[in-house]
């Protein structure tokens, strides 16, 4: 189990290959390659953590199980949040743990992750039914470094979860997709193509 502090920005990118040149060329690593990854966040009926701003997430990652607890986030230049997570066995029976104790699920979202890392982080690209984005992941002043290498300003920081990115895409798009999810955007809404 691990116990840290999160601190990262997202950034939209129009091309993946053009970010992942710029990474190689800035001596980043290839973690792992692109991988699909599927997230759901549970909650109590009441929605207490969401109030709390809180989240309780299960993640699969490749054949990886992972369950987080975050606490809410703290506003500014970049998001940070503590976070507390572990790798468990068999995701299917957390989830009928779960369901005993009276969490379920309450929104559910998928992207394909590639990893990349270099020195203090790692820049995450995540390619989503909403679009591609960046992430970068670290000490605030290694973040700013690296995003300046990569020729993100400040001005594109984005501190915002998917689920909130997903919202507002419903809000402009007027999709009906209840969840994140590949099959459900693309059967909903038609989504612009976008270059790789």
């Amino acid at each position: 189990m691990t116990t840290h502090r999160e601190v990262e920005i997202k950034f939209r990118t129009s091309s993946i290959a053009a970010l992942s040149r710029k990474l190689r060329a800035g001596g980043f690593r290839l973690l792992t390659k692109r991988t699909l990854e599927t997230n759901t966040l549970y909650d109590l009926p009441g929605g207490d953590l969401r109030r709390r701003g809180a989240l309780l997430r299960l993640r699969k990652y490749g054949p990886t199980w992972t369950v987080t607890y975050k606490d809410r986030s703290r506003s500014g230049r970049h998001k940070s949040r503590r976070e507390i997570e572990t790798t468990v066995g068999e995701g299917e029976t957390l989830v009928e743990m779960f369901q005993a104790l009276g969490l379920g699920p309450r929104f559910s979202y998928e992207k394909f992750r590639t990893e990349w890392s270099k020195g203090a982080g790692h820049v995450l690209i995540d390619e989503t039914p909403i679009g591609d984005f960046g992430e970068i992941e670290g000490p605030p002043r290694w973040i700013d470094a690296v995003a300046k290498q990569l020729d993100i300003g400040r001005d594109q920081y984005i501190t915002a979860s998917y689920s909130e990115l997903f919202q507002e895409w419903k809000e402009q798009t007027g999709s009906r997709a209840r969840d994140l999810l590949f099959s459900e955007v693309t059967r909903t809404s038609r989504r612009p193509s976008r270059s790789r």
